[in-house]
């Protein structure tokens, strides 16, 4: 099964593409480690760009979930929707002799499985509040992919399609009120972009630019999550925590892996550059963090500045290969209301993206450089051209002439 061909094929020519399905012969392992693994990183990798560097939010306050917080996030919400995935897969067997249809658990994982391709990718429409809708509607689309697979997986009766597949959608909504419930013991969830790089097999456009999937990320990450499941297979044989933990950090970095690859620039590295001083006020505090631990190519340093009248706070974090998304999350153009205004634009290569408060109460600058670092100066009781000032004593060209390392 090619992973690219199947995604094109079940979300342009279903009928067809069930009919291949049904023929199949296959495990629940392939469709996870090959298909659906692959798929449920788009969620789950780029909701992290969207909720903990680009931020969401609406009259007049931007929310950004803190990075660590995010990164909890993101492994957590990857799990949940296999976990979500699977369960909607037991689901459609238990009910299939109800419409008229035969029990058969792995025709009914098949059937979960690719019907969530659309919803999947949908994810990628959530990064910018104004292509929300369009995330909506790529998740009805797979309810069709669901009335569309029932009959030709399941054996149903055709003229009970409508009632199996409303019965599958109201018991997965449960599921996913019991699986947000958990989710947001860690964190609320957010949106998404997906993209890559090298020789995408298939590109959209959005307001803030193309965005491409790397084919061959897709199935080097398919090969590596395959070989990941494997250890953990093995691992929960053995009953050894240790290997079960070392499994799945392997799979959350082959997730992040086909983002973008590669390795984080060492945290130490960007803490090295938060300076003692800033704008005269002395550095309050630091916090440093590096997603190594958790198999993620992300790596961040943050200082808070200030005194009894200011306070600012400098945040270097980099995403690994991911950091040109948040750029391209981040569409040109302006925006002001009585309360507060924002820019942001493109300058010298770099992405630059200002908000502030009209009254003067907060102001924020942000830059992303060209190797994809970002980079955000906040303050209260600050003017944003004063941030801009600050933004140019720091040393940027240090900053973009740090490597990675390359994908391992």
């Amino acid at each position: 099964m090619n992973l690219i061909e199947r995604v094109k094929s079940i979300l342009l020519q279903p009928k067809e593409a069930w009919a291949a399905i049904d023929a199949e012969s296959t495990d629940a392992a392939t469709l996870f480690t090959r298909y659906a693994m692959v798929l449920a990183a788009i969620p789950a990798v780029c909701g992290f760009i969207g909720m903990s560097l680009i931020g969401f939010g609406g009259f007049g306050v931007t929310i950004r979930v803190p990075f660590v917080s995010g990164l909890v996030n993101m492994v957590v919400s990857y799990v949940l929707s296999l976990v979500g995935i699977f369960v909607l897969g037991l689901i459609i067997d238990a009910l299939a002799p109800t419409f008229g249809g035969q029990r058969n658990s792995i025709q009914a994982l098949k059937v979960a499985v690719y019907a969530s391709t659309a919803a999947l990718l949908g994810g990628i429409f959530s990064l910018l509040p104004a292509l929300a809708m369009l995330g909506l509607l790529a998740a009805l689309y797979s309810i069709y992919l669901l009335y569309t697979g029932l009959p030709v997986l399941m054996r149903s009766a055709p003229e009970k399609s409508v009632g199996y597949t409303v019965v599958v959608i109201v018991a997965a909504i449960v599921v996913g009120v019991v699986i947000g419930a958990v989710s947001a013991l860690f964190m609320p969830r957010s949106g998404a972009l997906f993209g890559g790089g090298g020789a995408p097999a298939i590109t959209m456009t959005t307001p803030g630019g193309k965005v491409s999937i790397d084919t061959a990320g897709l199935e080097a990450a398919g090969k590596k999550m395959e070989e990941a499941a494997r250890k953990m297979e093995e691992a929960q044989k053995s009953q050894d925590p240790a290997a079960i933990a070392a499994a799945t950090g392997d799979a959350a970095k082959a997730a992040a892996g086909m983002l973008g690859g590669g390795q984080a620039i060492a945290a130490q590295a960007l803490k090295a550059a938060l300076p003692d001083k800033l704008a005269g006020l002395p550095r309050t505090g630091f916090d440093v963090q590096d997603g190594a631990a958790l198999g993620l190519p992300t790596s961040q340093a943050s200082a808070q500045y200030g005194n009894d009248d200011k306070q600012l706070r400098l945040e270097i974090v980099d995403i690994g290969g991911l950091g040109q998304m948040a750029a391209m999350g981040m569409a040109q153009g302006e925006k002001e209301d009585p309360t507060r205004a924002e820019k942001t634009w493109q300058e010298g290569g770099r992405t630059l993206h200002t908000r502030y408060q009209k009254d003067g109460s907060h102001a924020e600058f942000k830059t992303i450089l060209k190797n994809g670092l970002v980079v955000s100066i906040e303050g209260d009781k600050v003017g944003v051209k004063e941030l801009q000032g600050l933004m140019s004593q720091l040393d940027l060209n240090g900053l973009e002439s740090l490597q990675r390392k390359g994908k391992s």
